[in-house]
C-alpha cells in the first residue's frame, strides 16, 4: 500500500512497477518450462510472449478507452497517457496476439494456448501485488476487521477503510493457477487448460465486481464492463471446452 519504494535523485522506484515486471519475468519463466516439456518450441516461446504482452497493454488501453469515451473525446492526451487499463482488454489483445503470432509461425494454437496459459493466472497474482501498493481496483468502504486504509497519494480514497479487491483477485488467481498446475500434473497434459482457465477467471472476475469501489470503470446496464465482458468469455470458455471434447472424441 506504499507504491513509492525508493526515490535516487529524479527516480523513483515503484512498487507497482516492480510487481508488474516480476509477475511477467515469472510468467515467462514459466511459460518457457512449460513449453520446453510439452515440446514446444520453448526458444520461440519468449518472442511470442513478447508479441502478447504488447498486445495486451495496446488492449488494456482501447478497453480503458471505450469505458471513458466522454472523457477521451474531450481530451484525449489526459486518457492515453493515464494511468487506466481494463485487464479483460489485456487477456483479448495478448491472445490475439498470441494467435497471430502462431499463424505465422504455423504453430497450433490451441496446443500453444494449453500449454503456456498455465503462466497467466500465476502473473497476475503477483501483478496485482502491485495494485494494492499503488491502491488501485479498490475495494468499497467497510467497517469489517479486514478493512484497508490507504494512505494519502495512493490511487484510492486516503483515509478510509476499503475492502482489499486487489488481494482478494490476487489469492484468486493463485488459486486458478494451482487448480490448472494440478490437473496438467494429475492427468499429465495440457487439453483444455485455456478453457478452463477463461471459465474460472471469469466467473471469479464477475463476482469479484461486486466488491470493487471504482466505478469509473463504465457500466453496462447493471453490470460492470468486466462483468459484461466476462459473461461472454465464460460462455466462450465452455464453448471451447465442448469443442475440445468433441474434436477429441471424433
Amino acid at each position: 500500500m506504499h507504491n513509492d519504494w525508493l526515490t535516487i535523485g529524479p527516480v523513483t522506484i515503484h512498487g507497482y512497477g516492480v510487481m508488474m515486471a516480476l509477475g511477467i519475468l515469472v510468467g515467462i519463466s514459466v511459460a518457457e518450462k512449460m513449453a520446453k516439456k510439452y515440446g514446444l518450441a520453448y526458444e520461440k516461446i519468449e518472442n511470442m510472449i513478447f508479441v502478447a504482452i504488447l498486445c495486451g497493454f495496446l488492449g488494456a488501453k482501447i478497453n480503458y478507452i471505450l469505458t471513458v469515451l466522454p472523457d477521451f473525446f474531450a481530451n484525449p492526451l489526459s486518457v492515453l497517457g493515464g494511468g487506466g487499463w481494463v485487464v479483460y482488454g489485456s487477456i483479448i489483445g495478448g491472445l490475439l496476439g498470441a494467435y497471430v503470432y502462431c499463424r505465422i509461425q504455423k504453430w497450433n494454437f490451441m496446443q500453444v494456448l494449453d500449454t503456456v496459459i498455465v503462466a497467466l493466472p500465476l502473473a497476475q497474482a503477483i501483478g496485482r501485488i502491485g495494485c494494492f501498493f499503488a491502491g488501485c481496483c479498490y475495494g468499497k468502504e467497510t467497517n469489517a476487521w479486514y478493512g484497508i486504509t490507504f494512505p494519502q497519494g495512493s490511487l484510492s480514497p486516503a483515509g478510509i477503510p476499503l475492502i482489499p479487491t486487489q488481494l482478494i483477485m490476487s489469492l484468486g488467481d493463485l488459486v486458478i493457477f494451482f487448480v490448472l498446475f494440478y490437473r496438467i500434473k494429475k492427468k499429465g497434459d495440457v487439453r483444455n487448460t485455456g478453457a478452463l482457465y477463461l471459465i474460472l477467471y471469469s466467473i471469479g472476475r464477475f463476482l469479484i465486481e461486486f466488491l470493487r469501489g471504482d466505478l469509473e470503470r463504465g457500466h453496462v446496464g447493471i453490470l460492470s464492463t468486466s462483468q459484461f465482458i466476462g459473461i461472454f468469455m465464460c460462455i466462450f470458455g465452455i464453448a471451447l471446452w465442448f469443442y475440445n471434447n468433441k474434436k477429441r472424441t471424433a
